[in-house]
């Protein structure tokens, strides 16, 4: 009984020893927790093939809008526009021996300067004009008269001027410089054929001497 006893006590004490000289199992190696955030996002888009790529976004352009000219014309009566226009174009190139301007800022009235041509009677005088435009302007022609006396058929003492293009041949394409130009021409070769003095015309188709004669002595007297 006692030897039993004593062989099943030394077989524990044997397993006890071969239990504690085994080796101890392996730490386990710590896994990445889900919860932590993954550093290679570039990989992972990488990797999954089916996933659509976005579309690039089209290049933004910006547009300048270009600034409107003002038009110095805006507000005036049509007559107006077309004073002004000319008012413009006869201060930027002047027609030959003379000027044009409003008087004062009625755009309506002018006065007007002619230089007496050169040859003619008239020469070294300078004549003043009043040049009227009306509303209906340039469809109607401006009423231009001699404020300077002048001794000549086609202009009587009121200054009142007997110039075809002034009266039934006017045409909204003249302009005023083109009447102004007529005018000098008028000083160079008066129309005795259709005068408004009737004794200057015809000491000028009888008597040119006396009649040049006159006509110096008044550019003279009134004009120098």
């Amino acid at each position: 009984m006692s030897s039993s006893a004593g062989a099943r006590s030394a077989k524990k004490a044997t397993k006890e020893s071969k239990e504690s000289d085994a080796p101890a199992p392996p730490a386990a190696v710590p896994t990445a927790s889900s919860s932590e955030p993954t550093n290679d996002t570039t990989n992972s888009t990488a990797s999954s093939p089916n996933r659509k790529r976005s579309a690039p976004s089209p290049p933004t352009t910006t547009t300048t809008k270009k600034a409107k000219k003002k038009d110095p014309f805006k507000g005036l009566s049509p007559g107006a526009k077309r004073i002004s226009k000319e008012l413009a174009e006869i201060s930027l190139d002047p027609p030959a021996n003379c000027s044009a301007g409003p008087k004062s800022d009625n755009l309506f009235d002018w006065v007007s300067t002619i230089a007496g041509p050169s040859g003619s009677p008239y020469q070294g005088g300078i004549f003043f004009l009043d040049v009227h435009f009306p509303e209906e302007y340039p469809f109607k022609p401006p009423k231009i008269t001699f404020r300077t006396r002048i001794y000549h058929c086609n202009i009587n003492s009121q200054g009142a001027i007997c110039l075809d293009i002034l009266k039934d041949n006017w045409s909204p394409a003249l302009t005023i410089s083109k009447v102004l130009l007529s005018i000098c021409s008028l000083l160079t070769d008066p129309n005795p054929h259709d005068p408004l003095v009737g004794s200057i015309a015809q000491e000028y188709l009888t008597d040119r001497e006396t009649h040049d004669r006159h006509a110096r002595e008044w550019t003279k007297r009134y004009a120098c």
